[in-house]
């Protein structure tokens, strides 16, 4: 390779610069300078299949911006496939010929190789110029990820195949979405990649090849640019010296905000809580880092210890956070130590103070001064209340557009409950300004257009509850090629809002996923007036071949295909390779609409469809929450499986629910149904002893059968002298403690009754299945139930009371007469 970059350097580099390549050189340069006042950014694409070429031009463009902005210093991104040997080869020219060129010039600039692989630990940095070789992958994640890191001045460039021939071909991410059923992807995503670009603004696109203008940008701004102006409020509480570190009036807007956390709420309120929302790349993480600097001096004048947790979806959301926190000690002069996970910073901790980094599940079993949620767009609601409900001060930062998810439904779901509370006091600002550019930055525009970003559902009126009332819908069935083009834009961002509002988190591999998985499918609701109302996006799966069936019994993978995949390596009935089905990836409802039965009246459309397709079953997969499992279960879904863990983000175990459609899956579903309950009456006391008790009950009382069993009659199997224990307890002589054998072999035979046999109320069946079946503690169950222990005891008396009625036809007046009897002779003969 060193041979070839010297004979580069020297007979062919000046053969490349055609004319047509200086004019649009020329005009980029010309339009960098022009954005630049406005601290907007450029993007540049270079499209052909000449590798030397594009590379000779790219390292042409980057020089020409280096000599543009001497003074800049600029810091370099250069992201690749080392998979692929051209993306090497391109690499290497690049490298080899910069690195050349600065050390002859004397230019200081810092250029950066990396893999998409790695590309996460980019977050929050800052750059000038990136360069994105997407020829052999074109991943929406890696855009919506990377192009923010670029500031105000700076310039994108992606390298492209072919611009005319880019959509034909097959890149790593669309061969990522195939499945042993369908081993072709769609070639989608490329071509609505291409027809957004080419109908945006600031872009500007180059025919390496043929030495063509593709694409060039006629947008003027008048000239001059409004430098930043920053306010500082008056009465400030924390140092001085912290507000000088925001970039932005938002910033320093946001620190002030935290100044309402140093005390602690007074009666009535009963706990104080600031949350910040912005679209990507508005400070908030770095606003609430320099803040709680501010809390933390402040607090340890009054306290011991100032502890306070940091949670996000992940380690790396919250680095940003962290480098400001550090930042701000350092600029008051705090001493710390620093320690780390993985090259990230875990935790920040000091002679009286600690900043830690927590998993969002383990946040809350945390003794904290303060609980932060960082990218809480990204966590789901329930256990963002619970993070809300269980701290006095608290710190919310949401992501309203960007990768990482949607916030506007962190806005409406979470918010509405707090806003409603009135013992909390609630502080909210929406950041707005850019850290990195400028506002109305046209690669901003395209960025959230191309992956819809900012896609939100129809706006609602009284004419459309109209509509809803007479349930006028029209069943959408879209086909992914004529639903993703300039002309079905409007339909494509209302149908993928409502998903970004329903959904905790959508990244715009979701996007890419809806338009190049072969196997997926786009349904919706539709009211007459073209607004969309709920949508529904599916994924065919099965059969499966008795190669694979018989891999996957032995804890082999396959990719797709969740639902059999699952229910094979713990059903273990091989029939269930043989069916197929659409799993609802999801269902969505507009969040204005929700509770009219729309959803339902969605699900009955796509299991009409699944019948007509001839599929054998129709199912889905979610985090379990009780919501979401009787919306499920009313509509005729029966749960199959329960992960054996939780999600670590979610906190929610998954459940599979499923419905069949035609015979053998109506006795399979009822076998799968019965050993799955089964299952679950044998682990609540172990794997699943942290089981929302709630989602338990839903879980156990969903009963599957093809035929009613007359099993009410039915006793427990119990030895004479574990009937007199109980019958003792039931009289007050014995606690429940030295009787919890036998009245959890009364619980686990009430459970496998037939349903029609099981006559206790909720709030019984929701005793015995905390108390008896995950073995909590009184005190525990005082808090969940609100209720003295005392009365829990008593009513856990009444219980096993009951079922001794039901069981063997004695009545709590009548124990006496029954007690006390026990023979040897009658041992024997009953037992």
């Amino acid at each position: 390779m060193a041979r070839k970059l010297k004979k580069i350097s020297r007979n062919r580099i000046s053969s490349y610069i055609s004319k047509e390549y200086k004019i649009f050189r020329d005009i980029v340069i010309d339009k960098i300078k022009k954005e630049a006042l406005h601290n907007h950014r450029v993007l540049i694409i270079l499209s052909g299949d000449n590798n030397e070429k594009m590379s000779i031009l790219l390292t042409d463009i980057i020089i020409s911006y280096i000599r543009l902005f001497p003074h800049k210093k600029p810091k370099i991104l250069y992201i690749y496939h080392d998979e692929f040997s051209d993306a090497i080869e391109r690499r290497s020219i690049v490298g080899g010929i910069l690195k050349k060129y600065l050390k002859k010039k004397g230019f200081e600039a810092k250029i950066e190789f990396s893999i998409y692989e790695a590309s996460d630990r980019y977050l929050g940095t800052t750059y000038q110029v990136l360069v994105m070789d997407v020829i052999n992958s074109l991943k929406p994640n890696d855009i919506g990820r990377l192009i923010g890191i670029v500031e105000g001045g700076g310039i994108v460039i992606l390298l492209t195949p072919k611009w005319d021939e880019w959509h034909e071909r097959t890149n790593l991410f669309q061969l990522s979405l195939a499945v042993p059923q369908y081993p072709e992807p769609r070639k989608i995503f490329v071509k609505w990649f291409k027809m957004i670009t080419m109908d945006s603004k600031g872009i500007y696109i180059y025919d390496v090849d043929n030495d063509k203008i593709i694409k060039k940008d006629d947008l003027e701004y008048e000239e001059g640019h409004i430098a930043r102006s920053i306010v500082f409020p008056e009465n400030i509480i924390f140092n001085e010296n912290l507000y000088k570190l925001a970039l932005t009036q938002d910033q320093v807007n946001a620190i002030k905000l935290m100044e309402n956390l140093i005390d602690l709420p007074k009666k009535p309120m009963k706990r104080s809580t600031v949350v910040l929302i912005a679209d990507r790349g508005r400070g908030k993480s770095c606003a609430i880092g320099i803040g709680i600097i501010g809390l933390i001096d402040k607090l340890i004048t009054v306290k011991n210890r100032v502890r306070i947790g940091v949670t996000a979806p992940s380690l790396l959301n919250v680095q940003s956070l962290m480098s400001l926190a550090i930042k701000a000690l350092d600029t008051i002069g705090f001493k710390y130590n620093i320690i780390k996970r993985e090259g990230m910073v875990l935790e920040i901790r000091g002679n009286k103070f600690s900043i830690e980094y927590w998993e969002p599940i383990a946040l809350i079993k945390q003794d904290l001064d303060i609980a932060i949620v960082d990218e809480a767009a990204g966590i789901p609601v329930p256990l963002l209340h619970k993070i809300w409900h269980k701290f006095k001060r608290t710190i919310f930062a949401s992501t309203i557009h960007g990768y990482e998810g949607a916030g506007r439904g962190f806005s409406i779901r979470f918010l509405k409950r707090i806003r409603e509370d009135k013992t909390t006091n609630l502080y909210i600002y929406e950041m707005n300004e850019p850290i990195r550019y400028g506002v109305n930055d046209p690669v901003e525009k395209w960025q959230f257009r191309v992956l819809l970003l900012d896609a939100e559902p129809d706006e609602i009126d009284e004419k459309d509850f109209e509509f809803i009332e007479k349930k006028e819908f029209i069943y959408l069935r879209p086909n992914p090629e004529e639903l993703f083009t300039l002309e079905n834009e409007k339909l494509l961002r209302s149908i993928f809002g409502i998903y970004v509002l329903a959904h905790y988190r959508n990244e715009p591999d979701d996007l890419g996923m809806m338009a190049d998985a072969p196997h997926h499918s786009i349904r919706a609701l539709m009211l007459p007036n073209g607004k969309i109302v709920a949508a529904a996006q599916l994924a065919e799966e099965g059969p499966i071949s008795n190669e694979y069936i018989n891999s996957l019994l032995r804890g082999g993978k396959i990719a797709g295909n969740i639902i059999p995949d699952r229910l094979l390596k713990h059903g273990r009935l091989r029939d269930i390779g043989n069916g197929k089905g659409w799993r609802i990836v999801r269902v969505a409802v507009h969040p204005a609409l929700q509770g009219r039965g729309i959803g339902s009246y969605l699900l009955k459309m796509l299991e009409e469809e699944s019948i007509s397709r001839g599929y054998d079953w129709i199912g889905s997969g979610f985090g379990a929450t009780e919501e979401l499992l009787r919306f499920w279960v009313k509509n005729g879904y029966i749960p199959l499986h329960i992960s054996p863990d939780r999600n670590p983000v979610s906190a929610e175990y998954t459940v599979l629910v499923l419905k069949p459609l035609k015979d053998p899956w109506n006795k399979i579903v009822e076998i799968l149904n019965k050993e799955f309950r089964n299952k679950l009456l044998e682990s609540l006391h172990d794997t699943y002893r942290d089981l929302e008790i709630e989602v338990a009950h839903i879980l156990l009382s969903t009963q599957y059968s093809l035929k009613d069993i007359d099993s009410c009659n039915s006793v427990p199997p119990l030895t004479p002298i574990q009937i007199d224990r109980v019958f003792s307890y039931i009289a007050g002589y014995m606690t429940y403690e030295s009787c919890s054998d036998v009245i959890n072999i009364i619980v686990k035979h009430y459970w496998h009754l037939d349903r029609k046999c099981r006559n206790l109320d909720r709030d019984e069946e929701l005793l015995m299945i905390s108390k008896t079946l995950q073995g909590q503690t009184w005190e525990y169950l005082e808090e969940i139930f609100k209720t003295r222990k005392q009365r829990l005891i008593e009513n856990m008396r009444t219980i096993i009371t009951k079922l001794i009625v039901q069981f063997y036809g004695v009545s709590r007046e009548d124990i006496e007469k029954h007690m006390g009897k026990i023979s040897l002779d009658l041992y024997r003969e009953n037992s």
